[in-house]
């Protein structure tokens, strides 16, 4: 519960900011391109912080590393509405981007220990909760925008998020998973020991993971940095009614993402990532390309439905091809997307417009869906 808790906070302070992106970019007086220059230095501060938060999580465990990251992304969360211009908005968004990206290694290092112990593919239930901590934010974002300014609204979100992180790290830290005794899919034993020949099939499966998380990442940021604006500037939606895409799209994610566990041992983890992959590919086309309101709100949904389980599904299987250096490897690769994403979105915005930019996102996840194929036919190639 307390893990979850970080989860959920995750989400909610991270939907926070994105749903006043469109206010802060007007009071620093920022164009698409210098825009997607600024949120770039999210992306970046997460990954450069990231192997050496991995460091610190194997010297002093997850769940320290956690709440200490929390901390940080808390106290960082206030900061942008400060800024004064685009330099001081990319240097803020690069500590609050560390903390992101610190708070994400440790949550989802501690969740592959309690998957291992509970032996189900439950990776989505704690992905759910980020999207629900997500949907919370971005709806209470959008009650609070036209009554209170970025600055008020980030700083109780800050003070909220700190309380939270005493209530659940005391417990947290506290508690230790102890894994399941006997090998897992992940821990092969010293008899069966991989030759290096497959070792290197594995790792090829890997990087192939790693292309499908990227890709699902890419969607992930572009929507999350780029949706309510587009809302807000090429459909003239209300500040209220942008934060409701958003939200709408979190509501989607977090409904998929609850019924992840379900549809993987119903149908498959293949079945379920090709679906998604063309089910969001399909709804981001509606949502980029239609000059409608409503249907652009239900392209969102669907978007939020088709990406919901790609990545922790895509991670969940990295690990158990090649353990935890799988993970790792599909991980960075993730969030390289997220990395891609918004600046890729800004540049192309700049030049084609926000719409068509955004096609890049259905185009990418159509691209998940294929790589997910290849994974399962190498796969099972492998093993015949």
């Amino acid at each position: 519960m307390a893990l979850t808790a970080f989860f959920a906070l995750d989400g909610f302070l991270f939907a926070g900011w994105v749903v006043r992106i469109p206010a802060i970019k007007s009071a620093v007086h920022a164009s698409a391109g210098e825009l997607g220059l600024a949120l770039l230095c999210v992306s970046v501060g997460a990954v450069l912080v990231m192997t050496w938060v991995g460091r610190l999580c194997l010297r002093f465990g997850n769940h320290p590393v956690t709440v200490a990251s929390a901390v940080v992304l808390c106290a960082s969360v206030a900061l942008p509405p400060q800024a004064h211009s685009v330099w001081s908005l990319g240097g803020v968004l690069l500590l609050f981007g560390a903390g992101y990206g610190a708070v994400n290694v440790g949550i989802n290092s501690a969740a592959v220990d309690l998957v291992a112990a509970a032996r189900r593919p439950v990776m989505p239930a704690f992905h759910a909760a980020y999207s629900l901590g997500g949907l919370i934010g971005a709806s209470l974002g959008g009650l609070l925008a036209t009554h209170l300014s970025p600055a008020r609204h980030l700083g109780l979100m800050a003070v909220f998020g700190l309380a939270v992180t005493v209530a659940a790290g005391v417990p947290l830290v506290r508690h230790r998973v102890t894994a399941p005794e006997g090998p897992t899919a992940a821990e092969p034993s010293a008899e069966s020991a991989p030759t290096s020949a497959a070792v290197r099939g594995p790792m090829l499966l890997v990087l192939l993971l790693g292309v499908v998380a990227l890709c699902d990442a890419y969607g992930e940021g572009a929507l999350a940095d780029w949706g309510t604006l587009h809302l807000s500037a090429d459909l003239h939606a209300t500040a209220s009614v942008a934060a409701g895409g958003f939200a709408a799209y979190s509501l989607a994610m977090t409904a998929g993402r609850l019924s992840g566990t379900r549809l993987v041992e119903r149908f498959g983890p293949t079945r379920v990532l090709v679906t998604g992959a063309a089910v969001a590919s399909g709804g981001m086309l509606v949502a980029a390309l239609s000059p409608w309101l409503p249907l652009v709100l239900a392209g969102f949904l669907l978007v939020g439905l088709g990406l919901a389980n790609i990545f922790p599904l895509a991670i969940d299987r990295a690990g158990a091809l090649n353990g935890p250096k799988g993970v790792a490897t599909a991980s960075m690769l993730g969030y390289g997307g997220m990395v891609l994403g918004p600046p890729i979105i800004g540049f192309l915005a700049q030049g084609v417009g926000l719409p068509t930019a955004l096609v890049s996102v259905a185009v990418l996840a159509g691209l998940a869906g294929v790589a997910a194929l290849v994974v399962r036919r190498a796969a099972g190639a492998a093993e015949g």
